[in-house]
């Protein structure tokens, strides 16, 4: 039976000409010959994917087509769809260990000597990546196959073509139950374990992130194990590519119920498990001889996890696991949760903020266990490690967050502030190193971390939650500091509510007449085509190829949308492909809803920080537009709601919102007045924050013990007074 005529998007004609949709939107209205819809409705058109590539070949924009974006829509019209994952992982470890001249040979070859060397070279990874025993390729799919081998080409790392393929299988989401574990998490994690080790277990490895944060620690054995087929290969293909000399097996299947590595003793376990699973097989699993610290309840995989991890380690090796926080809590886990601590396998607790990792609106702990030894000394305390204000601190450009006042970070947090992950890693390391070297010695830090004795956990729940032992008492601050804290606190709450006074008292403003103003507008694209401002983004996919310390910064939407400095993560882009961003620029969330600002303009503290990839950039020409007036308008609540499309999602088409067109000296009145309101926004939102951080010190002082009301004025001091 023929196949249909591939057909694609207009947001797919613009990846694949590597060009911006407004310019395809232009294309379409401004070419008589540009391909006529072949299917979709009026509002989301289809056209035949080969007339497209004619019409964009004759133009010489064929040529301009990003090689991952070209893989990713040769997969999308490929017969098998996202079900050729599992057969193309595998492909990728091996074009991408050929050299530069091997893979140009490739693709020299026709579409059966092509076909019958990607069967050979799976086949031999047969040992090293499961699953690929059952792997073959037929002559449909030589344009997948052309498409993965110029992708890989482009990029010789392979990361950009299994990040195409993880799109569909690997993404992370609540649906699939996948998630990715962050790249700075991970590094943590890996680190807690105390020096070096050599052999490694992640019995839920799901991509290899854990396995790859140890194998950058110097680790030269690692153990991977997921249910997941598909992530089991995906995390065997990234560690041989990360990590080629080290000595590497990676197996399919459940952990808990079908152990791959039964009898393997390693050095350290890493492992971010399923949360919530009542299936991982409680009841054919009630005499299993991992249980050494009570059999864990139906509700209760993750203490299964904790057992299973410590089941394979070496006396005295260490297990970090990252668990949600109803593990320390939840009463029907306390008696394993007892043993835990009795026993001393548990040596500490690190509580991280909310959006440290998936799922981003719950903070997760990182629990740091340790196999006793039969003639190891006894454990008389457990570390409790809250990293929730560390996380949240300033300082940190590439990561930190804070509210933008003047166009500086104010150290405090605005909503969900970016989080700071060095300041997050030093705390939590410093802490358990100085526990770990000596726990009798060490010396707890009120507010952030405390050495618990083991009896004063052992009660009638086992709350093992950091908040509930690092809180700072009364007798944690002495009460002249603890008052000086609070008035200091206090008098920059009343200098802040002065100058929200001050902006507030901003009137330079009236009616306009009898009825609305009106003027004549250009769009965003006139205004580019015209020469008045440039408008640029970020390349999608972007992928730094080396070191991206040199970075310091990106401004993503969240920014924007919260007043903070630029707090995107540099390793993700490379300055050849983001824009780097200059005092002056206009920058637009490029998609619309939520709460928060749409619109800033770029101040000294921006300027030099890459554009992120959901940002749209306008930088005008001072000669003819002014910052300020154009970013009033470009994010006003109209324009975006009439320039966005989509039902869940709004995307801003950038091209499409539009701008009065006014003389110069009125654009600068325009545009003052829009910056005054910026300024009373900005001061309104540090007032409040001051006024939150000036009462939680005053109620917290006062039912303390810390603080104290005043006595009441004496009579006859001038002070009114009441009769009993």
């Amino acid at each position: 039976m023929p196949q249909p005529p591939a057909q694609v998007t207009a947001a797919e004609i613009s990846r694949i000409a590597g060009v911006t949709r407004a310019t395809v939107s232009n294309w379409r209205r401004r070419h008589d010959d540009f391909p006529a819809p072949s299917g979709g409705t009026d509002s989301s058109p289809l056209y035949d994917l080969v007339d497209v590539q004619k019409w964009l070949g004759a133009r010489g924009h064929a040529s301009t087509a990003d090689p991952a974006e070209e893989l990713r829509t040769t997969l999308r019209l490929h017969p098998a769809g996202g079900g050729m994952t599992n057969t193309l992982l595998p492909l990728v470890l091996a074009t991408a260990r050929r050299t530069p001249g091997e893979r140009t040979a490739l693709a020299g070859l026709s579409d059966a000597e092509l076909v019958a060397r990607a069967d050979r070279a799976v086949a031999d990874l047969a040992e090293l990546v499961p699953g690929t025993e059952a792997v073959h390729f037929a002559a449909s799919d030589v344009d997948v196959l052309r498409a993965l081998l110029r992708c890989v080409q482009d990029d010789a790392s392979g990361e950009a073509a299994l990040a195409v393929l993880a799109e569909r299988e690997l993404e992370d989401s609540a649906a699939s139950g996948t998630y990715r574990t962050p790249v700075q998490l991970a590094d943590l994690v890996a680190r807690l374990v105390p020096g070096p080790y050599e052999r490694v277990l992640d019995p839920a490895c799901g991509s290899g992130s854990l396995l790859s944060a140890a194998a950058r620690r110097g680790t030269t054995v690692l153990y991977g194990q997921d249910s997941v087929p598909v992530q089991a290969q995906r995390s065997a293909v990234s560690l041989l590519l990360a990590a080629p000399d080290a000595d590497i097996t990676v197996r399919t299947g459940d952990s808990l119920r079908a152990d791959a590595f039964g009898g393997v003793t390693v050095d350290a376990v890493l492992c971010n498990p399923p949360y919530g699973d009542r299936d991982w097989g409680h009841d054919e699993l009630a005499y299993d001889a991992r249980w050494a610290y009570g059999v864990p309840p139906r509700a209760e995989s993750e203490l299964a996890w904790v057992q299973h991890a410590l089941a394979h380690l070496v006396p005295g090796g260490h297990a970090v696991l990252l668990l949600p926080p109803a593990t320390a809590s939840r009463a029907s886990g306390r008696r394993v949760r007892m043993e835990l601590v009795r026993s001393g396998a548990l040596r500490a607790v690190v509580a991280l903020p909310p959006g440290a990792a998936a799922p981003f609106h719950v903070g997760l702990q990182i629990w740091v266990l340790r196999r006793p030894e039969p003639a190891g000394p006894a454990h008389a305390s457990v570390l409790f490690v809250d990293t929730s204000e560390a996380a949240g601190a300033g300082g940190d450009t590439a990561t930190g967050g804070g509210t933008r006042t003047g166009g500086t970070a104010s150290g405090t947090r605005a909503g969900r502030a970016p989080l700071n992950w060095t300041a997050l890693a030093e705390t939590a390391l410093t802490q358990w190193s100085a526990f770990a070297k000596d726990p009798d010695a060490y010396a707890d830090e009120p507010g952030t971390a405390r050495a618990v004795p083991v009896v004063d956990l052992l009660d009638d729940v086992v709350d093992l939650s950091p908040a509930r032992h690092v809180r700072a008492s009364r007798t944690d601050i002495a009460p002249a500091e603890l008052a000086r804290e609070a008035d200091d606190v206090r008098r920059r709450l009343v200098a802040g509510a002065k100058s929200l006074g001050r902006a507030a008292g901003y009137t330079d403003w009236g009616p306009a007449g009898l009825a609305p103003r009106e003027w004549r507008t250009a769009t965003a694209s006139d205004l580019s085509r015209g020469g008045a401002l440039t408008l640029l983004r970020t390349a999608p996919d972007s992928k730094v190829s080396g070191d991206g310390a040199s970075v310091t910064a990106v401004l993503t939407g969240m920014d924007i949308a919260r007043g903070t400095a630029p707090s995107g993560d540099p390793s993700g882009l490379r300055a050849d492909s983001a824009p780097v961003i200059a005092a002056g620029d206009v920058l637009v969330r490029a998609v619309a809803g939520g709460s928060g600002a749409m619109a800033r303009v770029a101040d000294d503290a921006d300027a030099g920080a890459l554009l992120g990839h959901q940002v749209h950039l306008f930088r005008p020409d001072p000669a003819r537009l002014d910052p300020w007036f154009l970013g009033g308008f470009l994010g006003s609540e109209e324009n975006i709601a009439s320039a966005s499309t989509g039902s869940t999602v709004l995307h801003v088409s950038p091209g499409r919102l539009r701008v009065p067109l006014l003389p110069l000296e009125e654009q600068r009145r325009y545009g003052e007045a829009f910056r005054r309101v910026h300024a009373l926004r900005t001061e309104a939102a540090r007032a409040t924050e001051l006024a939150e951080e000036t009462a939680r010190l005053l109620v917290g002082g006062l039912t303390g013990g810390g603080l104290v009301p005043s006595a009441p004025a004496a009579a006859g001091s001038g002070a009114s007074t009441e009769s009993a």
